[in-house]
């Protein structure tokens, strides 16, 4: 069992040397794309909810 567990370990820090890390500027670049597509998107679905709401409250009358 404990052989396992060495091994196990062994083969994450193979794994980790593998992995590219983004640099710094593309880390900020891909957060400004995030927060500028939920801005995007959470007005889009507030223009959506205000002409749903309208539609409905025009039927309810």
């Amino acid at each position: 069992m404990l052989e396992r567990i060495k091994t196990f370990f062994r083969e994450v820090k193979t794994e980790l040397k593998k992995v590219v890390f983004p640099s710094r500027d593309e880390v900020i670049g891909s957060t400004k794309v995030v927060v500028v597509m939920v801005f995007i998107i959470a007005i889009f679905l507030g223009i959506i909810d205000l002409v749903l709401s309208k539609l409905v409250g025009m039927v309810v009358r």
